[in-house]
């Protein structure tokens, strides 16, 4: 089986993250600043360069005023 960050489910959920934010309104440069990280973090995120855990999505979803079940719940959506 492929690495996570390489199947279409991982792709579904960086689209999941990324619809968030900016549904929010959020630049990746602000979701950065928020969590302490710099903006090539996020950017790598979104490309599907860097993988998430698990505190680090529930951290991008509260910032995007989602709940962790929230986000999951759109991400399964789309799968």
């Amino acid at each position: 089986m492929a690495k996570s960050i390489h199947r279409k489910e991982y792709a579904a959920l960086i689209e999941a993250v990324r619809d968030a934010r900016t549904a929010a309104g959020l630049t990746q440069a602000q979701v950065s600043e928020k969590l302490g990280r710099s903006q090539s973090f996020i950017s790598d995120v979104e490309r599907g360069k860097r993988r998430l855990d698990i505190v680090e999505l529930r951290d991008i979803a509260h910032l995007s005023g989602l709940s962790l079940a929230q986000l999951i719940a759109d991400f399964e959506g789309r799968l």
